[in-house]
């Protein structure tokens, strides 16, 4: 039997057996299959052992015979893998090429939407997320807050607070001949000069970001912005850096264009975002160096489709057009080259709850399924300094688990309709 709560203002049903607190708050999830995304190997006949009260696996078993009992959590027909990440969303915004809407909404406004978001990217298996990037300040803060005290149902977050980028560069809204206010919210990291940029990386970090992220090069979804051509300087790179990496936080950087992703690069980055135009000695110092690329490769379909259904902007469609192909090409090399690919969507940019699109678009362009499974397990786990707690199913991590019909390694596409999400031993959704 399972109890149902009902969450205010949200529809989500989360089933957990009625006997799940009955010895001592120790529930079990028995798995078919499973992947264990560190050793490769497909195990059968899992037996998963949960915390509920600290949210983590106490044990897992393999090669199990399942027998009754009241507190187990039959998945025998299942093939379960760690929940999934996804290293580049907007999940406190929505799909919108009027970016005016930003200029006139009130962050309560924003909220409402952004409980919606992270509902749904939960419920189609991204247990945890980085948000890499929202217009209206510390709205991925409160989002984030709510989900950690239990209010909000929603993945583990990341957050940057705000975007690290120039007047009228890729983070700002410059939007041509607009003649209403532009907020203060809008603008807390909107700046120029090393010490500027210092200061509201600073301000960031104590406000309470979990990760610094500057715009580097210039933006497709924004106005006047080329994303072939650098909008900081290397200074003014280099100060982000020094300021994540004296608060002990990953520093990331949009960069489209190749230059900016090298002075990105030697800078000390922990990541590149998007990196589209990446050329072959930015491949070879992202390999030299460590650093992780997180690109899209799947964004530019829907850009390119229903921007034009939407008649967005003809200057944001044509530089999506410019750019979508090569990304691919670069992704192919990059990866040939050994270079650390994680799993980033820009979702926000198209619908949350699209996020699993990508998996085939990474596989069709050189990964094997169990690269793309791994990119958003165990591979984004270690580029978000989480390695410890998410990417795993293994004793002393979250319980955070999905679970398909079939074989996901056999067809990738399986991952766009999860049947089962579990975060923390809690089951909130089950087909």
């Amino acid at each position: 039997m399972l109890i149902i709560k009902l969450y205010a203002l949200i529809s989500l049903l989360i089933f957990i057996s009625t006997n799940t607190f009955a010895e001592d708050d120790v529930s079990h999830i028995y798995c078919g299959q499973m992947l264990d995304v560190e050793s490769e190997e497909i195990i059968d006949g899992v037996m998963i052992s949960v915390d509920l009260k600290t949210e983590k696996v106490i044990e897992v078993n393999s090669n199990i015979q399942l027998a009754a009992a009241n507190n187990i959590l039959d998945l025998s027909d299942y093939f379960c893998l760690p929940g999934l990440i996804d290293m580049h969303t907007h999940i406190s915004e929505k799909t919108s090429s009027d970016l005016s809407e930003f200029l006139t909404r009130s962050q309560e406004e924003q909220l409402v939407e952004a409980r919606e978001n992270a509902q749904t990217t939960l419920e189609v298996g991204f247990t945890s997320i980085r948000d890499v990037g929202v217009y209206i300040a510390w709205t991925d803060k409160r989002l984030r807050d709510e989900i950690n005290q239990g209010l909000t149902p929603g993945p583990r977050m990341q957050i940057s607070g705000y975007y690290l980028t120039i007047p009228g560069g890729g983070g700002d809204i410059d939007i041509p001949d607009y003649k209403g206010k532009v907020p203060g919210h809008i603008r807390q990291g909107v700046t120029r000069g090393e010490d500027q940029f210092r200061q509201r990386a600073e301000k960031a970090v104590n406000g309470g970001a979990d990760l610094l992220k500057m715009i580097a090069s210039g933006a497709v979804l924004a106005y006047g912005s080329t994303p072939g051509s650098p909008e900081m300087d290397p200074d003014e790179i280099e100060a982000v850096v020094s300021v994540g990496q004296e608060a002990g936080i990953r520093v990331t950087a949009h960069a489209h264009g190749a230059e900016s992703i090298k002075q990105a690069i030697l800078a000390g980055v922990n990541s590149i975002e998007h990196a589209s135009l990446i050329d072959d000695e930015g491949i070879r110092l992202a390999k030299e160096k460590g650093v992780a690329l997180s690109m899209d490769i799947y964004n530019g379909d829907y850009i390119n489709t229903v921007g034009v259904i939407e008649e967005w902007p003809e200057e944001f469609l044509r530089k999506n057009r410019e750019t979508t192909q090569i990304q691919r090409e670069n992704f192919t090399k990059a990866h040939q080259a050994g270079v650390i690919i994680v799993y980033g969507t820009d979702a926000g940019v198209y619908p949350h709850g699209d996020n699993a699109k990508q998996f085939a678009y990474m596989v069709n362009h050189g990964m094997t399924s169990l690269e793309a499974i791994q990119s958003a397990t165990i591979v984004a786990a270690k580029v978000m300094n989480w390695e410890d707690r998410v990417g795993q199913i293994k004793p002393g991590y979250f319980a955070d688990i999905i679970a398909v019909r079939d074989n996901p390694l056999l067809n990738i596409r399986l991952l766009e309709d999860i049947n089962v999400v579990i975060k923390g031993g809690v089951v909130y959704k089950a087909n």
